[in-house]
């Protein structure tokens, strides 16, 4: 993980991290509890990392996806990255935790979960800095904002 570019000092970006790390540590809860064969203690905890996803990727998806996306060099990129949300949010809405080959899919796809977030923290995040305008950090904290209601930004 990176720490050179300074990218993690910005405050939307430090609010994103904290939101992988806490999506980090609910799917490793689940895939403990799947390789410990207590499926039926999954339930919860797959709803809680799913309702925690949806606001997260709604706040990437339209404030600094947005705004990166109006630059060609990153359209691709972010396409894949929404991809993959789409992939596993309908994955955790589909899910039958009675299903060993569900069960199998779940995790594995909760263990890819970390080389999806190395690609916002490793290569998008950084590019942020040098990509948007002051106009479209203030778009993307908006977006962050009216994703997470209720909840205050890192300072």
């Amino acid at each position: 993980m990176c720490h050179y570019c300074g990218c993690r000092e910005i405050p939307l970006i430090k609010d994103f991290i904290a939101e992988h790390e806490s999506a980090t540590n609910l799917a490793g809860g689940i895939i403990h509890a799947l390789d410990h064969d207590r499926p039926h203690t999954v339930g919860p905890q797959l709803e809680t990392l799913a309702r925690e996803l949806a606001s997260h990727w709604r706040g990437e998806e339209t404030g600094l996806f947005a705004v990166m996306r109006g630059n060609p060099e990153f359209t691709d990129y972010i396409g894949q990255l929404e991809a993959e949300h789409r992939e596993l949010a309908a994955l955790m809405a589909t899910v039958d935790l009675t299903l060993s080959g569900d069960r199998t899919e779940l995790a594995a796809a909760l263990g890819a979960l970390h080389q999806h977030i190395a690609k916002e923290e490793d290569g998008l995040f950084p590019a942020s800095l040098i990509a948007l305008t002051a106009e479209d950090w203030d778009r993307s904290m908006a977006a962050w904002r009216a994703a997470h209601a209720g909840r205050t930004p890192a300072p």
